[in-house]
């Protein structure tokens, strides 16, 4: 028996998981992202704390690879590029810093792909060869995989439906542009939509008592579930540009499914029922019904490691 290690490269906290092929996590841990102040001893840092997870398991079996999930990470290259949440900036050769650190094999790609490879070993994409899974967070990351196989373009970065413009001269991005999809469908997206409806509409919402500065996007959830009209509408129109940007994709590579994790997916039908109602009334007439909506399987589990140990443990059966 083998396992590999998963590792979550977060802003804050990083986590670190053992993982057997079964996709049990056998031990887990989490170290403070911000706690070094160059990559050299975050490496290190992260090679100290799998040996010491390693090292309290009843009969360790060998770990015969390493995965990783990164922001901005480049499969190709295993290098993490300009990282907005990392205080580590430039092009950062992290694949090979792990790999000197451990003396363990060290796969690396973005948080997003990593999570569609997990979702494919590990949870509601286990029969599916092409589907995409779409997190929706704080930002919205996608991965999309067909004929079995993560899609990387040439450069390690394809994939990004968060950066799909849907609104000519919308929002302002975080990329530099405006009218992503990430800033009107992910938790900072509906927060914004629902200032702008307190803002525009003529009726009251229990929502307009909580300051914008305290508001989640599970207040909103909440809200709509216990049927106010304002919060209702505003996943009304998160999952109205949802749906019409997974027609479009849909057209593009004629997926399975599309899988929905994050956050926002935990809202259910008030996102789920807009979102499938505008992607089948927006889908191109040869792929109507053919394209499911799902909820991710591995909402209640360590997502980010168990991802990030699929990675490694594609790696692994490949060599």
């Amino acid at each position: 028996m083998s396992i590999v290690a998963g590792i979550d490269i977060g802003g804050t906290n990083t986590v670190l998981g053992l993982v057997d092929r079964e996709g049990a996590i056998l031990a887990e841990r989490s170290i403070d992202t911000t706690a070094y102040p160059d990559p050299e001893s975050f490496a290190e840092a992260i090679a100290a704390s799998l040996r010491a997870l390693h090292e309290h398991l009843s009969a360790p079996p060998p770990i015969a690879g390493i995965g990783v999930g990164a922001p901005n990470g480049n499969y190709f290259s295993g290098t993490i590029e300009e990282a907005p949440n990392l205080r580590w900036k430039g092009v950062i050769p992290f694949a090979d810093l792990l790999r000197d650190a451990t003396g363990i094999d060290t796969v690396l790609t973005n948080d997003a792909n990593a999570a569609a490879i997990g979702e494919m070993m590990f949870g509601a994409a286990s029969h599916f060869r092409d589907f995409a899974l779409v997190t929706l967070g704080t930002g919205l990351g996608s991965g999309f995989v067909a004929g079995g196989e993560l899609l990387y373009g040439s450069t390690g970065f394809a994939g990004e439906l968060g950066h799909v413009i849907v609104v000519e001269q919308g929002r302002r991005c975080g990329c530099g542009r405006r009218g992503c999809l990430e800033t009107y469908v992910s938790a900072p997206g509906l927060l914004r939509t629902v200032a702008e409806l307190l803002s525009e509409q003529g009726f009251g919402s229990s929502l307009s008592s909580i300051p914008l500065t305290s508001l989640t996007a599970a207040d909103v959830a909440d809200a709509a579930q216990q049927g106010d009209a304002l919060a209702r509408l505003a996943f009304e129109r998160t999952g109205s540009l949802l749906g019409a940007a997974l027609a479009n994709t849909a057209a593009l590579f004629s997926p399975e499914a599309f899988i929905l994790f994050g956050g926002l997916a935990r809202a259910g039908r008030l996102l789920f029922e807009p979102t499938q109602r505008e992607m089948e009334a927006r889908m191109l007439p040869i792929l109507k019904g053919s394209v499911r909506l799902l909820r991710s399987a591995l909402m209640d589990r360590n997502a980010a490691v168990l991802g990030a140990a699929a990675l490694s443990w594609k790696s692994v059966e490949r060599a």
